[in-house]
């Protein structure tokens, strides 16, 4: 009952902030939700054991979304990170064989957490807050499809060594109900894209968001944890949350921008 009324709970929120937030608003979301998911990913590094340069990361990930969303373009957000984190390095490098592998991993969580939602205020800005809720929608349809695909026909394991409960039958309700869902629903919000390439891009989607569950499964298996954090009753952490649509939005946005 917990994870239904807290899950409900957050479908009210993402409809409410999608759809009848000011720019201003949404944008202010959109950075807590990525200091929110910066922080899980730091506490991910440090159960793995991973020596994290804390202050850059935190920087970058604020930096590559707001210069992204101001600049209204994700690229100058990737740029500004990149200088800043490789500048800041030259300063705080005392010598030894580590300068690379601190500049990599100090931008990890940039490219991982911050641009994808970046990307999602950029959909929101270009295409309007249908083209934001499509993606989600499609997203939501496709992880509850997976679920109740997997108890009723799974027998094949995905991916055992990262999400032993995942299943090849799950998957594929996953790709013929969001799919459909992007096709569908897709013709009234995306009225000038034809149909077959809506449902390629469909599948694309659910490619991606299972692939985005698997990576963050592998992130929390490697360190140890169940869930990225316990903010959200029910469903874990903000990560946990939004893993699918870190990798699919991106590519919508890339797809919407310049296709």
């Amino acid at each position: 009952m917990t994870r239904v009324l807290s899950g409900a709970a957050l479908v009210l929120v993402a409809i409410g902030v999608v759809w009848f937030a000011n720019t201003l608003v949404f944008f202010a979301f959109a950075l807590g939700l990525t200091v929110l998911a910066t922080e899980e990913l730091l506490k991910l590094a440090y159960a793995s054991r991973v020596d994290l340069p804390v202050t850059a990361c935190r920087f970058a990930t604020a930096l590559v979304i707001c210069s992204s969303v101001f600049a209204g373009a994700l690229e100058v957000g990737l740029l500004s990170a990149f200088v800043a984190v490789a500048a800041a390095s030259l300063g705080s490098w005392r010598g030894g064989p580590d300068a690379l592998t601190t500049v990599a991993v100090a931008l990890f969580p940039a490219f991982y957490v911050a641009l994808p939602i970046a990307a999602m205020v950029g959909i929101r800005a270009h295409g309007g807050p249908s083209a934001l809720f499509l993606l989600m929608l499609t997203v939501m349809v496709s992880d509850t499809a997976q679920y109740y695909s997997g108890r009723a026909f799974g027998r094949r394991p995905l991916a055992p060594l990262v999400s032993p409960k995942k299943t090849v039958e799950g998957a594929i309700g996953g790709f013929v109900f969001g799919g459909a869902v992007f096709t569908i629903v897709g013709a009234w919000w995306l009225p000038d894209t034809p149909a077959p390439f809506r449902a390629m891009l469909g599948v694309t989607i659910v490619a991606l968001g299972i692939a985005g569950d698997l990576f963050e499964s592998m992130l929390k298996r490697s360190a140890g944890v169940k869930d990225s954090s316990a903010l959200i009753p029910g469903h874990g952490g903000v990560l946990d949350r939004i893993d699918a649509l870190l990798f699919a939005a991106p590519v919508y946005y890339i797809v919407l921008m310049y296709v």
